[in-house]
């Protein structure tokens, strides 16, 4: 596979090379998808249910649940898909801005009632200020490898009000590689472990390889640090996952 950069991940989306649009598009429209498809070099292929992109607050997970509790002032939801954080948020009377590289998930978010645009969170034409930045479902995931965290960090201070914060969630995917008696086998020479590869299919819509970053809790409060970041975490998921809370020190 190529190396993907962390700008190649987080490109706007062209039609073609965007199933996850496709699927959220015609969701909105009719009511029903075809199997929004999942490969990676790690796992089996895996498919993402349609319809769970456009839950509402009562079917999401706890950590996504207390992350829209803890939400103030004026949020930017990145990577915000169909809008079912921000319209969440806008129901509890907050001003929400919605982003994402797919200009499909834009259009659907705005006829859902959303301010979406179509941007790249690394896109420093993007300039605006935010009381929240609320990365849900492993939003964390685009800066694609470790290396990248140094521009996510940037962003994030470039982005931040004073007294701002950041809510995002992640998962430790260490399990995955235990043995049957319980031991880890991490051959650290290949690079971190949470460095997935991944590629979607809608349909006849194939996306471009990318890579996603599952970053465990300790690697994540590690690299904030060196950043100017405190991390806490708020709440431990229900399988290695958890909501993590980072402010400007």
């Amino acid at each position: 596979m190529q190396k993907l950069s962390c700008s190649h991940i987080c490109s706007v989306l062209s039609a073609d090379k965007d199933p996850m649009g496709q699927a959220i598009a015609q969701y909105y429209a009719t009511g029903k998808a075809a199997k929004l498809r999942v490969f990676s070099s790690l796992f089996y292929e895996d498919e993402i249910p349609v319809a769970t992109l456009f839950r509402t607050y009562k079917d999401m997970p706890l950590q996504e649940q207390e992350a829209l509790r803890l939400c103030c002032g004026r949020v930017l939801d990145v990577g915000a898909g169909s809008g079912c954080h921000s319209l969440e948020l806008i129901n509890r009377g907050l001003e929400v801005v919605g982003i994402d590289i797919s200009p499909l998930s834009v259009d659907v978010m705005c006829k859902r009632g959303i301010n979406a645009k179509v941007v790249n969170f690394f896109d420093h034409l993007f300039v605006d200020r935010f009381d929240t930045i609320l990365m849900a479902m492993n939003g964390i995931g685009i800066v694609g490898k470790i290396e990248n965290l140094p521009q996510l960090f940037m962003r994030l201070k470039q982005l931040l009000l004073p007294g701002g914060q950041v809510l995002l969630d992640s998962s430790d995917i260490s399990y995955i590689f235990k043995d049957d008696d319980g031991n880890v086998d991490i051959d650290a020479a290949q690079g971190y472990y949470g460095e997935v590869d991944y590629r979607m299919q809608y349909r006849n819509f194939k996306g471009d390889e990318f890579y996603w970053l599952y970053i465990d809790f300790d690697t994540l409060s590690l690299h904030a640090r060196n950043h100017g970041f405190l991390c806490e975490k708020v709440v431990d998921g229900s399988h290695y996952d958890y909501l993590a809370r980072l402010t400007m020190i």
